[in-house]
Parts: C-alpha cells; structure tokens; sequence
C-alpha cells in the first residue's frame, strides 16, 4: 500500500488511470482509495474482513483494491463473468461482508446473499437496485478522501484470489502484503530500464487474475507510469487503444496474441508505440510468438507465475537476452529446480531448447518447484492442501508447481506441460503442448488443443480440436499425416475434430476438462 501511496507524493498531477477519455491523476486516485477506505470503515470492514470485488477492469476496481488495503481489509477479487452458483462458493468461503459489482450482477448477488456473509452490496454504474436492503452505489458509500492507512505487517493476508477451478472446487490463495509487494516491484523491472513514468500500460488482463493485478496494475502504479483498463478482451479495440494513446507495454495471454495476429486487417496495424509486451499465463506457441513479432516489429517476453506465486517466478530479460520457448530465469530472490518423484534435483541439460523429437523427455524432465518471497502463505482453510503443495528441505519451503520442465546450465528453465495434462498411451508419455506446437505449424490452423482420451487398446489415446482460419480448407486425415512427418506414431492425434472455438477461462486457459467430456 506504501508504494501507491508513494507514487501520489512524487507523481499526484500524473495520469494514473485513463479509462474512456477519463484520466484520474495520482492524487486524485490517491484521494478515492481513502474514501472508499472511509465507507468499509462506516460499514464495521476493519483488518482481516473480506471485501468482495466482482468487477471487470474498471477504475473503481483499482480504487476497490487499494481503498479495501488502506482500510486493513483482504481483497477477494471474482470473475465478473460468474453466475450466481459460481459466487455462491467464493463468497461463503471467504466470509466477503462487502461486494462491489455491477448492476446487472446484483441479482446474483442477491440469490446466494443469504448463505453467505454479505451485509453491503455496493454497484458501480447506474441502477434502479440501490432501493434493495444493503445495496448502494459506489459514490454513496465512499466517504472521507481523508481517511488513514491501517497499520499491516507484511505477513498479514492482503488478497485472497481463488484457483481457476478447472479441475476441482476453487482454493482461496492467502497473499501477503510482502508477497505482492515483492513480486509488483519485481515486474516493474522486467522492461528495459524498468517501468517508467512516462510508460503508458494496456489492461486487457483481467485484474480479478494474479496477472492483471500484479503484473499489470501494480506495477504500473508502483512505477507511476499510467494504466489503461479495457472491461472486456476485444483485438479491435485492443489495437485502437494503443494506436490512439501511443500505448508502450503490453502483457497478454497467448490466446490475444493469436486473436491479434488472426484479425483480417492485422497486416495494417500499426502497433509501434509498443517496446515491450510479455506473455504468460499458458506456453505461448513459437509460431503465434513470430508471427506477432513479424507483423509489429515488438518482441514478445516469455514468464512464468501461479495465482500462488504472486504469480512471476520466472522471465525473459529484455535486457540479459531471452531464448524463445523457455519461461526464462527466475527473477532475483525466487529459487526453483526440477525435482524427481522423491524431490532428487535432475541436472540440467547443456542447452536448450532440447529437440524434444530426439530426446526422452522423461529422462530430463520432473517437477518445477519453487520458493521465494513471493509464495503464498496457504490456502484459506484447507491446511491439509496446504502442506500437500509444500516440501521442506534444508529450510527452504518449497512450492511444488504440479508442472513438468526440464532446465538448462544457462539457467532457462523450460515447462512441458501441467502434469495433470500428460497423457499415457500404451507406456509412452505425450506432453499435450508438444503436439499443439506442431499443430499451429500448420497453415490451415488458427488454434488447437490437445488432450488425452480413454482408449481401451493404449489406455489413453491423443485427441486434436482444431478451430480453422478463415478460408482455409483442411480434412482430418490432413492433419494426421502432417502430425506424422514430425512425431512419433504413438504421439500424433488419432482423432481430430473441428470446433468454431476452444472453451477458455477468462484468462485464456483452455479448459480440457471440457475437452475431454469430464
């Protein structure tokens, strides 16, 4: 919280935020965050309580975060995109008291409000529901712009954002006040000479997501340089935004990168005010990676990070070079190897990328861990889970990642794929992200995932779903046999089946559960 609050004394007329022609200056941000601290202060939210933002990339979210800080509280950020059966469970967990939100999601709100600990319900934008018990507009509840800043240690809890879900019941990640601050001031100097005051940032990331938040907002804020919300993903405007403010960083998901570089008038961008974009959240496809790079003249920065890791662990160093297909090197303070079965460290390959054609992967790769200052405290009452992801070893509590990477003795380290992910057929590994990669080789293909399915002869057999580019014609055995001139015969797809598009988070990580019919 300092560091925003540092940021307001040494940049207070600076554009802080810009949204939609609206800039709200340093002190002015500085001056929401208090009053919006003021109004949890009226409704009893002091340290430790919950307060529940249900928003997409707005600046109110901004104010949310910091203000639910300043008061002492603990930030629960939710998808935006959630129903009421989704928000059932992030809110009863976490005990929220309040929750901001739109208007038109009050009513999902309402619907599970009884089973939880909701008191106050606080809407952004016009609405005819302030009239319901307990809800209110944001301009309504906020109160002194002059209010204080609680007292917080930097082990105390300061965000609690849930796991995706994808493969089970949502886990409340405990992030400490020293966790995010570590990990933002990290990140504002991944750039070239670190994040400057003249840099102008595009917020497409959700900031409910680790990525968005850190990465991207504090960062930004951190460096007081100014930040450019988007409420929703859309390339066009995307691209409008940082043509018509000379946008100069960017941070995306692999998937905006392909949506990007697949809009028909992509070849007419200009994107040039641009010197750095990042990329994380899921391994980027080499072939997207240079075709953006080729198209706007910007190279993209490969990282690596979880919600529980704050999220960064590892990046590409603009500055020390980078080596495309690898997650980088870990970021100063932050420790990680590669770990067997029985948490034995394997050696590192001489160089990589490994021709992963001519290697036994199995041979290199095991398990990613990681430990630094960044890593959660635990999970919100789950201690079981807790001790589950952590090893303890000569004093350093190391996070296990569930990731399969090998590492290299430059010290790049390089992921697979999710351990959960990789598929068995008949004794043999397939690393789902190995098949992907070839797949977007292919000039038909405008985005595919891979997965594994139950095959009574093998166990497990490979699955391909394919979203065509616009135009092209391409048959299933087509893409077979290009598969097979590159991959083993036990890894190439056996089945291929072409979707209009792939089911995602909001993140951009496709969602395989629902790929393979779980």
């Amino acid at each position: 919280m300092e560091n925003v609050a540092d940021a307001a004394a040494d940049h207070g007329d600076a554009p802080a935020v810009r949204f939609r022609g609206e800039t709200h200056d340093y002190a002015g941000l500085w001056g929401m965050t208090g009053a919006f601290a003021a109004g949890l202060d009226d409704a009893g939210v002091g340290p430790d309580d919950r307060v529940g933002l249900y928003l997409p990339n707005l600046p109110q979210f901004v104010v949310g975060f910091h203000g639910t800080l300043r008061a002492g509280g603990v930030v629960v950020p939710m998808n935006p995109q959630y129903k009421a059966r989704e928000i059932e469970h992030l809110l009863s967990d976490s005990g929220a008291r309040v929750v901001v939100c739109l208007p038109d999601l009050v009513p999902f709100v309402e619907e599970v409000r009884d089973d939880t600990a909701v008191e106050r319900v606080v809407t952004v934008g016009e609405t005819d529901a302030e009239t319901a018990a307990g809800t209110e507009t944001f301009a309504s509840f906020c109160g002194d712009p002059e209010f204080g800043t609680a007292d917080r240690a930097d082990d105390d809890v300061a965000c609690q954002p849930y796991t995706s879900g994808t493969t089970g019941t949502p886990k409340g990640v405990l992030l400490t006040h020293e966790n995010l601050r570590s990990n933002a001031e990290m990140a504002a100097t991944l750039p070239v000479g670190g994040l400057r005051p003249d840099d102008r940032q595009l917020g497409v990331l959700p900031l409910f997501h680790i990525y968005g938040m850190t990465v991207v907002m504090n960062a930004t804020l951190f460096s007081g340089a100014s930040y450019h919300p988007l409420p929703s993903w859309d390339p066009q405007e995307a691209m409008d935004l940082v043509e018509s403010e000379g946008l100069t960083m960017m941070h995306g998901v692999p998937a905006m990168y392909n949506d990007i570089v697949n809009q028909p008038d992509a070849e007419e961008r200009s994107l040039d005010s641009l010197r750095m974009c990042g990329v994380g959240g899921a391994g980027i496809p080499v072939e997207v990676l240079r075709r953006f790079e080729d198209l706007f003249d910007v190279e993209i920065y490969e990282g690596y990070g979880l919600t529980e890791t704050s999220p960064v662990t590892h990046f590409n160093s603009p500055s020390e070079g980078r080596r495309v297909g690898s997650i980088g090197r870990t970021l100063p303070g932050v420790s990680a190897t590669v770990v067997d079965d029985e948490f034995r460290e394997l050696p590192p390959v001489e160089r990589g990328p490994v021709d992963e054609g001519a290697v036994d992967l199995d041979e290199i790769t095991g398990e990613l861990v990681v430990a630094g200052p960044n890593v959660m405290k635990g999970y919100h009452g789950r201690d079981a889970d807790t001790r589950d992801v952590f090893t303890e070893r000569d004093g350093t509590r190391w996070f296990h990642t569930g990731d399969i990477g090998y590492h290299d003795e430059d010290g790049f380290y390089y992921v697979v794929d999710r351990q959960k992910h990789t598929i068995n057929t008949a004794g043999y590994n397939v690393y789902p992200r190995e098949v992907e990669e070839l797949l977007f080789e292919h000039e038909a293909v405008a985005d595919a995932a891979v997965v594994g399915v139950p095959d009574d002869r093998r166990g497990e057999t490979v699955k391909a779903f394919v979203v065509k580019r616009p135009g092209a014609e391409v048959t299933a055995d087509e893409i077979r046999e290009f598969c097979l001139t590159s991959l083993a015969e036990y890894k190439h797809p056996r089945e291929v089946v072409f979707v209009d598009e792939l089911p995602r988070t909001t993140t951009g990580k496709v969602q395989k559960f629902e790929l393979r019919g779980e």
